[in-house]
């Protein structure tokens, strides 16, 4: 019996380490990492916040970025060069807007200035820009330490 239960908790130890291992790496490139930019970025916005979260929620954006741009396909402490600025945010929105894709995407969806104005994308642009990261530091999160270092640890029966 007692082997059993040490096997399960080995089986648990290795699942979450699995599921950890990609989650703090990633935290670690939230940091400074290449994947992009911690700083948010400081260009002048134009557009309405207000009105911009009007928008936001408008267009689901936060299906996928999250209420916060911190979950999901997350922007908050990784700041891409397509949020460097309004103009870089309306040339992402626009990019292949008008050109059928040859295969369906998963990618975020392309507006073209039809669908929606760059007043509006003004606008979602200075939301965004109100966003603030609120995700404590790896370090600072006693339970996954304690995971991480358990499931680092080798294994005796």
């Amino acid at each position: 019996m007692k082997r059993n239960s040490t096997t399960k908790f080995v089986f648990v130890a290795v699942a979450l380490a699995t599921m950890i291992f990609p989650i703090v790496a990633a935290g670690q490139a939230r940091g400074g990492g290449t994947a992009g930019n911690a700083t948010p970025p400081t260009s002048p916005v134009t557009g309405s916040a207000a009105a911009g979260k009007q928008m936001y929620f408008a267009y689901t954006c936060y299906g996928c970025h999250g209420f916060n741009g911190e979950t999901g396909r997350a922007f908050v402490g990784n700041w891409s060069s397509n949020l460097a600025s309004e103009e870089n945010f309306i040339r992402f929105l626009r990019g292949r807007a008008n050109v059928a894709p040859a295969t369906p995407s998963t990618s975020m969806p392309n507006f073209a200035e039809n669908t929606m104005s760059d007043k509006q994308a003004k606008d979602i642009y200075a939301y965004i820009r109100t966003f603030k990261s609120h995700a404590p530091e790896l370090k600072d999160i006693p339970a996954l330490n304690e995971i991480v270092k358990s499931a680092s640890r080798p294994y005796k029966p």
